[in-house]
């Protein structure tokens, strides 16, 4: 009996995840936190596993996905989606592993309505996930605001901790954000990025109201480099590697985080009120160290 009750609840639990796409904004206090190569080789993990997964491109130039990935040619046509002349489906740019790119300028994703936007995010993607630009005071796109979950992607170096503290707390003030998931990256243990994570949880608890889930930890491997020189994530190119097997990890347990309501459909009370509290919040630099 034991056993068809927990077989019941795997199912309900596999149904409740499958309903709707899965948005997942992933951003960063710092440029070197490896934000685009979690999104890659995230999305890679995701599609091994049989999910349709779209990557929303915000980060063009040398250091975006389509670059990454060695030029991934034309990267789906955003404009053309907005001005309703192509399907989301025909658009996107199709990656040999499995995902499929979008690039969306500042420019192509500027004088859209919040509900215009959301046709990119409501196709037919199990799981979309924005490499999610932030404009010059730190702050989402109009896209990125309406994900379910913001993830912030840092290293354990105490100066990319602390750059992470002052992303959330920009983002708390400017969107009324009160839990963010948080990726540690480049680690040399699990131990140590355990460490990493409460200290900055606590900081964040107290000084902010702000809760953090722990989404786990990216091992520091050499082979991210190599795979980066060839043009490929490091799932794909080298699968057997610790860096490779902790996004495989990272992939499965992502598919049953709750759904929570997208930021965006936040009404502009609560906003207001959080960011009038949180103003008068101290910066704690020193206690994450």
């Amino acid at each position: 009996m034991d056993k068809l009750i927990s077989d019941q609840a795997e199912g309900l639990r596999r149904l409740l995840a499958r309903s709707g796409s899965r948005v997942i904004a992933v951003t960063g206090g710092s440029t070197g936190a490896g934000c685009t190569t979690t999104v890659v080789n995230l999305a890679a993990a995701l599609a091994q596993q049989g999910k349709d997964v779209l990557v929303i491109d915000e980060c063009l130039g040398e250091l975006s996905v389509s670059a990454m990935l060695g030029g991934l040619r034309g990267a789906g046509n955003f404009a053309a989606v907005m001005r309703g002349e192509m399907a989301l489906d025909d658009a996107a740019a199709r990656h040999a592993v499995g995902f499929s790119v979008l690039a969306a300028s500042r420019s192509n994703r500027e004088g859209y309505s919040a509900a215009q936007l959301g046709v990119v995010l409501h196709g037919s993607a199990d799981v979309v996930l924005i490499d999610a630009q932030l404009d010059p005071q730190g702050h989402l796109s109009p896209l990125a605001k309406q994900a379910h979950d913001v993830m912030i992607v840092t290293r354990m170096a105490a100066q990319a901790i602390t750059e992470a503290y002052a992303c959330m707390k920009r983002l708390h003030y400017a969107h009324a954000l009160a839990q963010f998931r948080v990726l540690v990256n480049h680690v040399q243990s699990p131990g140590d990025a355990h460490t990493a994570f409460a200290n900055l949880a606590g900081v964040a608890g107290r000084y902010l109201t702000v809760a953090l889930e722990d989404a786990g930890c990216i091992t520091a491997d050499a082979r991210m480099a190599r795979a980066q020189e060839l043009s490929r994530c490091v799932v794909d190119a080298f699968p057997s590697t610790p860096a490779a097997r902790d996004f495989r990890h990272l992939a499965a347990e992502l598919q049953y985080w709750p759904m929570r309501p997208a930021m965006s459909s936040q009404t502009p009370w609560m906003a207001s009120a959080t960011v009038t509290a949180a103003q008068h919040a101290d910066q704690p630099s020193a206690q994450l160290a």
